[in-house]
């Protein structure tokens, strides 16, 4: 996913599927109140939370719905219900404490709620900083495995599922390591979910959304997710879609491994899809042309994945913490990938939200001031959508044979994938340009307006994918010359350079996947994957000047305007 694309005024906490189910209205929605701390006096030190009010802008999320009747909104309200059970799972997967005892501890209704928004108390815009004073640094492979675990004695367990996405490490009785899948460990949440899935079912209009729905419903409960990942890839008529299961494996910083529960439910925009559909039968030819050695553009993507524009209509679980996304490319499972391609999922009222309240903001306060007019929305919107398309360009598995480049990258494949999708999809408007599919006149926008979008995303810090991904970027973009930066602070693109320096990265970052090289992946991090101090201090005036870094979202049943259709929650 692309973040790749929550806030605090007033920062809300998630509704749990435990707890909330049957109301689900706007959400994340305030537990029952915990013994609430004494208010500071009026002249105590701010805490880190009050001092970061501003980090998020507030935004409705907010979907057209008119085109359904009653039924085909009792089923969006499901998947709505059946998407927020990912809040409960997120916290489990994200903090090993318990919740109410950790929020008890808040010293302000500020810090209470960033360390709800964040589902644990680490700040994940801001290098995963503490929230509470003696609470540590965030575990690198968090409730995933055990606290006491060492790496070594990880790659020594003979246990055959351990690299499993979709299992936890844990000791048993003798303390030696075993495995437990998800569907044992989260049963009762799973169950919940799947019974909504099912129930929306019945009540699609799609016969092949009501398939893929029970086909999911089944995976929640066994694991199993290639079967509906194939029958994912397969619908093209259906109107209303969800994201749901675990996912993405960033949360795992120790192995990378591990995926992370979430729940997005999305409505199609029919006419912007069909703009946009064109563009997924280039990739073969895309594909030949990688500025890279042949042994590693020998894979053939799916020709097959589509390319579509949808409205988010709600955000739970991992994809509700920290940087929102704004698109999304999956599956990520690299055997239906081969087989059926990938689809790519602009979220359209997300990534204009985004645009408007902190790319625009940002572009005027550190874009050279005669190259603003190079920043538009058409631009950032192609920018991120051939960012999702390029995800399918490159290679899954190392040359040598044996692995996938996930396994053999460990922790940096997520940065390196997300770098990978970032500077491929640069490629892919040049080539397109070139090719006359892309209007070349306007080839300058996509290069100014994707600067101005590292700008954005650096400030997602080093905890985040995306956010290494686009330091390394920055660093290497500057290092060749690709922009520079003028007397008064301000970022200049050079057209040329810039394109030379997309074709070289390219190169590197193909090879070290292909290659599957693990020690050139963290020397590359470590290097060049990192906040200069020129760099630090002009992030220092977007914050200065009050400028978010990510959104979050006043979301639920009611902001939909479907609270008549909640049902109770299946116990």
């Amino acid at each position: 996913m692309s973040d790749t694309t929550s806030a605090l005024r007033p920062l809300v906490l998630a509704c749990l599927a435990a707890i909330a189910l049957s109301a689900c209205s706007r959400t994340p929605a305030p537990p029952p109140a915990a013994a609430a701390p004494q208010a500071a006096p009026a002249d105590a030190k701010p805490s880190y939370a009050q001092l970061h009010t501003g980090d998020y802008a507030v935004v409705p999320l907010k979907a057209d719905l008119s085109a359904f009747d009653d039924q085909g909104r009792r089923m969006i309200a499901k998947l709505v219900q059946a998407a927020d059970v990912m809040n409960a799972l997120t916290w489990r997967q994200s903090y090993a404490g318990d919740r109410e005892a950790l929020l008890a501890k808040a010293p302000d209704p500020a810090t209470r709620e960033l360390i709800t928004i964040n589902f644990g108390p680490w700040d994940r815009l801001n290098e995963d900083t503490p929230l509470l004073d003696g609470i540590g640094p965030r575990p690198p492979g968090g409730p995933f495995y055990p606290a006491d675990m060492t790496r070594e004695e990880f790659e020594a367990a003979d246990l055959a599922n351990k690299k499993s996405n979709y299992t936890l490490l844990r000791r048993d009785a003798g303390g030696k390591l075993v495995t437990v899948p998800y569907h044992v460990e989260y049963a009762e949440q799973l169950q919940q979910a799947a019974t909504l899935l099912r129930e929306a079912a019945e009540l699609s209009a799609d016969k092949t959304f009501a398939d893929y729905l029970r086909m999911r419903a089944d995976a929640l409960l066994d694991d199993d997710f290639r079967p509906s990942d194939m029958a994912w890839m397969d619908m093209k008529t259906n109107p209303v879609d969800i994201v749901i299961g675990p996912i993405e494996t960033y949360e795992d910083q120790l192995f990378g491994y591990k995926a992370a529960y979430e729940g997005l439910v999305l409505i199609k925009d029919v006419a912007w899809s069909e703009k946009l559909a064109r563009f997924a039968k280039f990739l073969p030819q895309l594909q030949k042309g990688l500025p890279v050695d042949a042994k590693y553009k020998a894979e053939k993507p799916g020709a097959k994945a589509d390319l579509n524009a949808y409205e988010a209509a709600y955000y739970a679980g991992d994809a509700n913490v920290g940087a929102k996304t704004i698109a999304i490319n999956l599956p990520n499972d690299e055997e239906v990938q081969l087989a059926k391609g990938t689809r790519r999922l602009q979220l359209k009222n997300v990534m204009k939200a985004k645009f408007d309240h902190i790319l625009v903001p940002i572009a005027n306060e550190l874009i050279a001031k005669d190259q603003l007019q190079h920043v538009t929305f058409d631009a950032f919107f192609e920018d991120v959508m051939f960012h999702e398309v390029a995800h399918g360009l490159g290679i899954k598995k190392t040359i040598d044979g044996k692995g996938t480049v996930d396994e053999a990258l460990k922790e940096y494949a997520s940065s390196f994938e997300e770098g990978k999708a970032d500077i491929l999809g640069l490629y892919m408007i040049d080539a397109l340009s070139e090719q006359g599919e892309l209007d070349k006149a306007k080839l300058m926008d996509n290069y100014v307006t994707f600067l101005a979008g590292i700008l954005r995303s650096v400030r997602f810090g080093a905890s985040d994918a995306h956010g290494k991904a686009n330091m390394l970027r920055f660093n290497f973009f500057a290092a060749q010359g690709a922009f520079s930066r003028d007397a008064d602070g301000r970022y200049r693109v050079d057209l040329e350079k810039m394109r030379a320096s997309m074709r070289n990265l390219s190169r590197k970052l193909l090879t070290v996947q292909g290659d599957g090289n693990y020690a050139k992946a963290k020397d590359m991090t470590n290097r060049i994957g990192v906040i200069k101090p020129e760099l630090a201090a002009d992030l220092k005036r977007l914050e200065a000047a009050k400028i978010p870094v990510d959104v979050r979202f006043e979301q639920g049943l009611d902001v939909l305007g479907l609270t008549q259709f909640a049902t109770p929650a299946t116990q």
